[in-house]
Order: C-alpha cells, then structure tokens, then sequence
C-alpha cells in the first residue's frame, strides 16, 4: 500500500510565521533569548523559564527577532497585573512585566557579571540595588514625538529600533503632570487644527513636545520643538495650554529644522511665562533651563548626590573636582562641606546654569569651567592638587587621556558615578592596576522597568 505523503500546514495568506521558544536568559537590555537551531530568537518581555509564542519580524545571520505573542508558561519572575497595555507596541520598558524585587536582582547581577569580565569580583562585593520609590512615574522628563494617522494627531514615544510614533497619553513611568499635558496639548494641536511634520516631506510645525516637571513643586515647563518660527499659531496653543493646566509656568519654543535624529536644535524662544524651572534636590536649589540636561528621576538622583557627599567627607581644607558637572549636582552638594570645588564641563550652556546654581544656593566656593575633561583636570590641578575627583562621564565611560591624567595626578580619592556597567569596570580596571583600590561600590536603580542601571564606586589611592 503507497504511503500518503505527509501534508504541510497551511499558512494562510498573510499570517505570520510564529515560533515555539523557551527562554534561557536575558541580554543586557533585559530581553528574553532562546536558542533556535542554529540562531538566538530574541524576544522583548519574555523572561527565563518562560514558554511563549513568538512571531518573526526579521531573520538575520545569527539572531531571530520576534514579537511576543503569548506567554503559555510563566516565570515566578512575571507580575499578575498588567502595569501597561502599550507594553509590546512601545517596547521602551522590557522590564515592566517582571516583578520589582526581581528586577532589582537582575541589576545586581549585571553588575557582578561586569565586574567579573574584568577579574574585579574579588575586590569588592555588589550589594543590593536602592530601589527606588516609586518604581513607577518617576520620570521627571520626557521628550514625545509628533506625528499624524489618518488625520488623527498622536504624540508619544517612537517604538523602539524605528520612527513609529506610538500614541501614549498614559505612560505608567512618566509623572502624572507629564501624561496631563501630553493629553492636553495633543487634544488642542488636533482641535486648533495645527500642522505636524513629516519626516519624509520635510514640511509640517510640530516636530516634539518637551516636558520637563519638578516633583517637589509641581510645576512643569515645557517646550515645542519647531520645523521652523512660529509666532500665530504657537502663542494661541501656549495659552489653551496654560489656561487648562496651570500647573505649566513657562512655555518655550525651539526651532530645529535639521533632518537628522538631533531633538533640540540651537535657539529657543520664550513664549510664555518663566524662562526656567526651580527645582529642589536635597537642600540645594538648581535653576534648569529648557535644555539643560538633568537626571530624571530626582528622588534617585537625590540619593546619589547625597550618597557622593557622605564618601568624600570633605572638609574646608580640601578642594574638589568634579568632572563632566553638567549644571552642577554634584559640585554644589561637595560645596556644602569643600573648602574650594569646581565643576569641568564641556557644554558651554551647562556651564551656564552650574555657575546661576552656584549664586542662587550662596555657594561661593564653587566655580565652573568650559572644556575637555582631561585638559581642564591637568590645568586645574596646576593650582592646587585636589583631594577629591568626581566623574561622572557618558555612556561610553572616560576617554585614555583623562585615565591617565586622573592616576598621574593621584588624589587621595576618586568617586565615580556611572550609568553603563561595562564601561564602568574597564575604567575601573585601568584604575587598579593604576595605583587605587574599590573601597565601595553602590548600584542605584535610576530607571525602573528597563534594565538600566546606575553605580557609584569610590576608590582610594593605595599607599606608597
């Protein structure tokens, strides 16, 4: 008797082809990996032990990338609530699903393991994460995309890995006044009937929203990000804005008509109100502009400054440096016990705002710098040798010049504070074998429900 011929599952026209995967671990990204064949299938919001369904969006050389489609065994690791809807539309939080105490786990291990890779385990131990509290709308800060569907104007956050605009009024990480005004403005753009730019036509007005809040007043300010001057229609949105959200004290706006991926571009224009906001941090006051940068969790960042201060122990003999200041944080909290700090910053604008801190906290011991990190620190020193230097870099750690100006000078003791891990320990690596030893190390959960995760190390000159 001729066998039948096995028949293939239909696939119907235009279904995705999905994947039966059990996840193994997560990236440093906090996203779910499972081996298939002879590639990893990377799936955001899926966690270890976890069997899930998952749809292929892309099949690459090495990896699968794919969108979850439901969870069919969960990890003790996943929450019972649904913290948001958007959660695998927006992908920026990959944590979100994943129960707090286990995330807080996740980023003391990636701490360690980074540590480890650079054979510095042994020299110090992680201890747990500071939490932060709370773990949700913490976000003092956000920076929402413009953009039109079908006539109907969405602002939000671009999905991650491309320019789609996903509309979210409700951001379960953003501070409640940010999704108030986002609700707001995004309701009068459509209603004055107020044109949104097009990337690829390169016409339309609104290109962002900039909202920048302080937790402890409850005030906002805020920001309209321009394809070009606008002074008929902007003003009459200011003033709906303001009108509906008196929280709002000033409204900005700045013209950007690059086509690149920069935000903000180079002027802006006060529209309405204050030209800056007063935010309090501990005890001291900081004045932010609409560009400055500052962190956006002010609770963590509160924590930190006040965790830097307590390390140093400074006192009226000794002077301090703090490296790439930004407006001034950390310098004016070492002012507070320093005989002398100053702050080294390369943004001219930055330097700006840390000096107005400086005179509005009556910290005259305190003064800033414009310039390279490394060519600031040497000349600085030429003066006085500091006690005490602060670091506080990008992403991508400290440049070698300013490595090896930092062990050349030898203060008694550096602080680091870092948002990137893996930088971290190879500057700290550099640094050991350079005359220093760890004598703690702190990891500081600035941005819950993503795997981001801040450390503040101190390190002491080893004796002669």
């Amino acid at each position: 008797m001729k066998k039948t011929a096995k028949k293939k599952p239909v696939v119907k026209k235009n279904q995705a082809e999905t994947l039966k995967l059990t996840i193994g671990s997560l990236d440093h990204d906090g996203i779910g990996l499972a081996p298939h064949e002879n590639r990893i299938a990377v799936v955001q919001g899926a966690f270890p032990q976890e069997t899930v369904v998952a749809e292929i969006e892309h099949i690459g050389r090495t990896h699968i990338f794919t969108k979850l489609r439901k969870v069919l065994r969960n990890s003790q690791q996943r929450t019972a609530n649904i913290a948001c809807k958007l959660e695998h539309d927006c992908l920026g939080c990959p944590l979100i699903s994943m129960k707090y105490a286990d995330q807080l786990l996740f980023k003391q291990q990636r701490v360690a393991e980074a540590l480890q890779q650079q054979s510095l385990l042994n020299d110090v131990q992680v201890p747990p994460v500071l939490p932060s509290d709370p773990p949700f709308g913490y976000r003092a800060s956000a920076k929402l995309a413009f953009s039109r569907k079908r006539e109907k104007v969405l602002i939000g956050l671009y999905k991650r890995g491309s320019h789609e605009v996903i509309d979210c009024p409700e951001c379960p990480v953003h501070h409640p006044l940010i999704n108030k005004i986002a609700t707001i403005v995004r309701d009068e753009v459509q209603r004055q009937r107020i044109s949104v730019y097009n990337s690829h036509h390169q016409r339309g007005l609104l290109r962002h929203l900039v909202i920048r809040i302080s937790p402890f007043s409850n005030k906002a300010l805020v920001t309209f990000v321009c394809n070009f001057r606008d002074l008929q229609q902007l003003p009459k949105l200011a003033k709906a804005l303001t009108r509906k959200v008196p929280e709002v004290i000033g409204v900005h706006q700045n013209i950007n008509s690059s086509s690149g991926n920069v935000i903000l571009g180079e002027k802006t224009l006060k529209l309405y109100g204050l030209p800056d906001l007063i935010e309090r941090i501990g005890d001291i006051r900081l004045r932010i502009s609409p560009e400055a940068f500052f962190q956006i969790n002010t609770v963590q960042a509160t924590r930190i400054y006040a965790l830097v201060r307590k390390w140093a122990n400074l006192n009226k003999q000794d002077t301090a440096i703090d490296l790439y200041c930004g407006i001034g944080g950390i310098a004016l909290h070492l002012a507070k016990d320093a005989g002398q700090v100053e702050g080294i910053e390369y943004v001219s604008e930055a330097v700006h705002n840390a000096t107005e801190n400086a005179r509005l906290n009556d910290l005259h011991n305190c003064h800033f710098f414009a310039g390279d990190a490394a060519e600031e620190l040497q000349k600085r020193s030429e003066q006085k040798k500091p006690a005490l230097v602060t670091v506080n870099p990008p992403r991508k750690g400290c440049s070698d010049e300013l490595l090896q100006t930092l062990y050349q000078l030898r203060p008694k003791q550096i602080i680091y504070v870092s948002c990137d891990p893996d930088s971290l320990c190879r500057d700290l690596k550099v640094l050991t074998t350079n005359g220093y030893g760890i004598k703690q190390l702190q990891p500081v959960d600035m941005f819950p429900q993503t795997a981001h995760i801040e450390t503040v190390v101190q390190l002491e000159r080893n004796r002669e």
